[in-house]
């Protein structure tokens, strides 16, 4: 090492060191939850697994309690764990805890701007926007959902063409659920082989994969050192493309606008920012429509496809059940006309599946985390404002106190004894409190019908002798890992015979 080099690292250091026990000192005055001592420098760094921090900081609330403080390199965060204290903080004190944390990594791709990392007024109407546009074209009534019946009838189509033979349903499942953000958003849908949308996808999906990795858990703890390769950057690559494609397709919205025809949320963007033209405050700028445009694509897609390719993932590795959802099916649906929202309610196994598929799959256990908007007392703790807040989601869906089996799968959490669908209010996939999912009535259509049309014509098994491996993929999201799935067609010896009032039996099945 050079002595420019040294110097440069003696100065860094000694800076680092004084604004670490300067920030302890300061905070140190006020009543903060207790937490692990951090060393200089790195915090808490060296005790936890970056790749599973999740489970690292369920560890920890059994020895410091559900509400306790952690130091990720020179930040501190509160994490809060169980149903208890994630529902106090993000329902009962919603306002207080409704700012997005500032992670390095998610500010350097939204800039503050968008609907999942904004920050303020620019977030209060971008999602004040974003959700009445959502309602207009359709989300939670039968226009989106004839839509979702439409593309489920590609997606039989695709996985048909396999005949039975084994198959990865990454890219067909990932591309139904896009072609549904893509008729909000562009207004049409795309083949699952076009060049553009499958760039798109798989930019999605690298990302998602990449923002859990544990070199960028260390860009987030160290973010000065962002200047080294990493990551980090490949993440903006891919942001940077990304945002190029959407552009594309905001340009020709623009020389094809007609304010009496709106055709796609994009369009509504541009009729209200023609409209606030003379503001100059105005939020409603291109920064602001590429930001949350990308964040409809992320999010709506890999959480929802995840979710799907769980569900078939399941039940596969549990065939009792798969059977018992089919007869349910075969009962109240039959096997000639698409299932309809409408017949979820006379479905309460089925619901009770896909209820418990989200739950066991945990797909967002770290949530993305949320800050104090102002000096809040939460318990008998202080937490100063603008603290990052992590409300494990992991440590609700499977908590002890909530759950009877937590670490099985078991549709019996959402049935009672006479076999009827039951609410749990500790059932949070989607988060709550302000910041819940924009998307979470479309992502729950989207889930039922795609899953009940799949389940009504195919039963899915793996190749004999196959393990099935439950361990997820870790990514911002937990998704499947890698596997082959048979869709086999099922005629109509395979059918219960509508009206036999067979009750499925309860069953279940635990994660090895």
């Amino acid at each position: 090492m050079d002595t420019d080099t040294l110097i440069l690292f003696a100065i860094l250091t000694t800076f680092f060191l004084l604004y670490f026990y300067s920030g302890c000192k300061c905070l140190a005055a006020y009543k903060l939850p207790p937490g692990p001592s951090p060393l200089p420098l790195i915090g808490n760094l060296h005790t936890l697994d970056l790749k599973m921090l999740h489970r690292s900081l369920s560890e920890l609330s059994e020895q410091y309690g559900p509400v306790f403080t952690i130091q990720l390199g020179l930040e501190k965060a509160v994490v809060l764990t169980g149903y208890k204290a994630v529902k106090e903080a993000l329902v009962d004190q919603a306002d207080e805890f409704a700012e997005r944390a500032k992670i390095p990594v998610l500010e350097m791709l939204a800039n503050s701007y968008g609907i999942s990392f904004g920050h303020g007024e620019s977030w209060r109407q971008m999602r004040r926007f974003t959700l009445t546009t959502l309602r207009n074209f359709g989300m939670g009534k039968k226009s989106i959902e004839d839509k979702i019946t439409e593309e489920a009838k590609y997606l039989v189509q695709d996985f048909e063409s396999h005949r039975d033979q084994p198959f990865d349903t990454t890219v067909p499942v990932t591309s139904a659920m896009a072609n549904i953000i893509c008729s909000i958003v562009f207004g049409e849908r795309f083949d699952y082989k076009d060049e553009l949308f499958l760039t798109i996808t798989k930019l999605i999906r690298e990302n998602f994969n990449l923002l859990g990795s544990s070199r960028v858990q260390m860009y987030n703890a160290f973010p000065f050192l962002g200047f080294l390769p990493g990551t980090h950057k490949k993440i903006f690559q891919n942001r940077a493309q990304m945002v190029r494609l959407i552009l594309n397709f905001y340009e020709e919205h623009q020389k094809t606008l007609n304010e009496n025809d709106i055709r796609s949320l994009i369009d509504a963007f541009l009729v209200k920012r023609e409209e606030e033209s003379n503001n100059s405050d105005s939020h409603f700028h291109d920064k602001n429509l590429v930001t949350s445009v990308t964040n409809l694509f992320s999010a709506g897609t890999d959480t929802s496809s995840s979710t799907l390719r769980w569900a078939i993932l399941l039940m596969m590795k549990y065939p009792d059940i798969q059977r018992n959802v089919q007869r349910e099916i075969d009962r109240v649906i039959g096997a000639e006309r698409a299932p309809q929202m409408v017949d979820r309610k006379r479905m309460p196994y089925t619901d009770a599946v896909l209820h418990e598929v989200q739950r066991f799959a945990n797909i967002i256990p770290m949530n993305i985390a949320h800050a104090t908007t102002k000096d809040t007392y939460f318990r008998e703790f202080f937490i100063p404002k603008g603290m990052q807040v992590i409300p494990l989601l992991s440590s609700v869906l499977q908590d002890k106190s909530q759950w009877e089996t937590p670490n099985d799968f078991n549709p019996s959490h959402f049935l009672d004894a006479e076999g009827r669908f039951v609410k749990r209010g500790a059932f949070m996939p989607f988060s709550a409190g302000r910041r819940v999912c924009i998307g979470e009535s479309l992502a729950k259509m989207e889930l039922f019908l795609f899953f009940t049309i799949l389940m009504q014509r195919f039963s899915f098994h793996a190749l004999p002798e196959t393990f099935l491996d439950l361990t997820p993929s870790v990514g911002l999201t937990l998704c499947p890992k890698p596997h082959s799935v048979c869709a086999a067609l099922r005629g109509e010896k395979g059918r219960r015979v509508a009206g036999t009032g067979d009750e499925p039996p309860e069953v279940t099945g635990r994660n090895p």
